[in-house]
């Protein structure tokens, strides 16, 4: 397990991660070669979002941002580490490719082993002129089911190159379809499945599919929370709480997607607060404590990005999941304060206490953290 985070401003301990993580998110990218001129968070909206993450890290403590935005999206090295300078949130930047309407022309005609190639010597090769490498993988799409062949190709590039350099790798999956395609494809390229999380699950409703994912060893992204125009905040709070009750507690990652600047709060949107301000007082409402919440949004992140499967605070990877068991055969994993329909088995440690809004540790507390 890595007890070193790459992020945009330098390395950063996992110990140091004190409070919780937004596991995928953008902060600064550019979407609109596809005609969508609201898809877009560039300079002139830097400093709300600086002013967005600074709210919450003095409100909720958030300590680090996982930045999704990939090569073709508009990715901005120097701009996020402005940002995070800015706002005191550490942010850990993303490689790879997204779905292939957003491939950029080094794709055309490549082959995965010549796209392989370039996010190694990327991840590896050194920093760029702005001084900043990824540290993670993501996210690298599909647009259907299945993935077209250019997206096979640079899924595989990826998986590749996250066994080469040992980073993580997130996906999107379009709408919530084609995350176990995708699974199969990344696993079978070599990639062990506790490495991966399969982006936009949220946006589907099927327990069934969650379940199957958490119960391969994969991550399960419910990260497009607040976007209620694609799915209702009710819906994933139900699927939630379904994928708690099967016991894969320790599977699920949460995060909002930002992705265009009319989702900021000054632009009257939900903004990257969502997740604490609504919804996850709605976790707490149907019987989360805080050491759920803490490992929902802290410890599940960071052993995400450190690939191990241990307290998120730097200590020793317990064993990973099985690289695959029965689909439908459930991990218990034990959960404080939520009762026995959440998980059971041997005594669960917490490691630190999670973080509290005024800063002084408090596990198990119900309430603002």
């Amino acid at each position: 397990m890595n007890s070193l985070l790459r992020t945009v401003t330098g390395p950063l301990p996992v110990s140091a991660v004190r409070g919780p993580v937004l596991a995928h998110e953008h902060l600064a990218l550019d979407l609109t070669r596809a005609t969508d001129h609201a898809a877009f968070l560039g300079a002139r909206h830097a400093a709300a979002v600086a002013g967005e993450l600074a709210g919450l890290r003095e409100q909720f403590g958030l300590a680090l941002v996982i930045e999704l935005t990939c090569r073709g999206m508009g990715r901005n090295f120097a701009a996020l580490a402005r940002i995070s300078r800015a706002s005191g949130v550490a942010v850990v930047a993303g490689t790879g490719w997204y779905h292939e309407r957003f491939h950029p022309a080094e794709v055309e005609g490549a082959g995965v082993e010549e796209l392989a190639d370039i996010l190694i010597e990327e991840i590896t090769g050194g920093p760029g002129g702005d001084g900043v490498r990824p540290g993670v993988i993501g996210e690298v799409g599909s647009h259907g089911r299945t993935p077209s062949g250019p997206e096979a190709r640079t899924l595989t590039a990826a998986a590749r190159a996250a066994v080469t350099t040992g980073l993580s790798l997130a996906t999107h999956a379009q709408l919530g379809f084609g995350g176990p395609a995708q699974l199969e494809l990344l696993t079978s390229a070599g990639l062990a499945p506790h490495r991966i999380s399969v982006g936009h699950q949220d946006l589907r409703d099927d327990p069934v599919a969650h379940r199957e994912l958490a119960a391969a060893g994969a991550y399960v992204a419910f990260d497009t929370i607040g976007k209620e125009h694609y799915q209702s905040d009710a819906t994933r709070l139900r699927s939630l709480l379904a994928l708690l009750e099967a016991g894969h507690a320790d599977r699920v990652l949460l995060s909002c997607d930002i992705s265009r600047h009319s989702y900021l709060t000054g632009a009257g949107g939900q903004g990257y607060g969502h997740l604490f301000r609504s919804f996850l007082p709605r976790v707490r409402a149907a019987g989360a404590d805080e050491e759920l919440i803490d490992l929902l949004t802290r410890r599940n992140p960071l052993c995400f990005l450190t690939g191990g499967g241990g307290d998120g605070d730097g200590g020793e990877a317990a064993e990973p999941r099985q690289a695959a068991r029965p689909a439908g055969q459930p991990v218990t994993v034990p959960v404080p304060g939520i009762g026995t329909a959440f998980g059971s088995g041997a005594a669960f440690d917490p490691g630190a206490a999670p973080r509290s809004a005024s800063g002084t540790g408090s596990a198990g507390r119900v309430g603002r953290w």
